[in-house]
């Protein structure tokens, strides 16, 4: 298992490198590796968004400087930015557990753990992939989740609001939900913290979860 820590790079330039370890893990020349990095403005399209959700004019994407992409991820639209953490684990689930709903509990597990490390309650909802806090009726999300999958094969993954400027969630209705907003660890926590140490203390968890999982026998035939 590799942990990357790429720091701030272009979105483009990232998912190009996911899908080069992606097939390589796929076709068994890559090591499981997880990348975390952090992006300059940019609000991407998942396979589901809906045009309606997507509030700006190319004008406006323009003036914001930001950049917009259409790729290959489950679920809406999203922003991803600067003080946002951003993991892409490239995993072949063969190695632990082929369930694709499991790995996705188990990368929101990661993302509590996370947070409670700074006594913050985050928590799953429902049919509502991803990581809340706040209180029942006033949930705010504060991270999303992802991901593509082919032959237990995984790339994209989650967005953690660190330090995010989340003026830039008003342009869009994040992940197609309306009846919920969005927060940041350090909205919650009234301080900005350094990404290098939530990065460091969001891999040590990846790690503790996913390097010590059992993996599942392959039944002879």
């Amino acid at each position: 298992m590799r942990v990357k820590h790429l720091g701030l790079m272009p979105y483009e330039d990232a998912w190009t490198l996911q899908k080069e370890l992606f097939d390589g893990v796929l076709n068994g020349r890559e090591e499981d590796t997880i990348l975390l990095v952090e992006h300059p403005h940019v609000y991407t399209f998942g396979r589901s968004t809906k045009s309606s959700n997507f509030l700006l004019s190319q004008e406006e994407l323009a003036s914001l400087g930001a950049q917009q992409f259409e790729i290959e991820r489950g679920g809406d639209v999203t922003y991803h930015g600067p003080g946002q953490l951003v993991g892409y684990p490239i995993l072949n689930l063969s190695h632990f557990r082929e369930d694709l709903g499991w790995y996705l509990r188990t990368l929101e597990q990661t993302i509590i753990s996370v947070l409670s490390c700074y006594r913050i309650h985050g928590f799953r909802i429902e049919g509502r992939t991803g990581v809340w806090t706040g209180t029942t009726g006033a949930e705010e999300k504060i991270a999303a989740i992802g991901v593509r999958s082919s032959r237990w094969c995984t790339m994209h993954g989650f967005a953690l609001n660190v330090s995010t400027d989340l003026s830039y969630f008003n342009h869009i209705i994040p992940c197609g939900i309306t009846d919920r907003g969005v927060t940041s660890m350090m909205k919650i926590l009234g301080r900005k913290l350094a990404m290098t140490e939530v990065a460091e203390q969001y891999e040590d968890i990846f790690n503790q979860t996913f390097q010590g999982f059992p993996r599942e026998p392959k039944p002879a035939f």
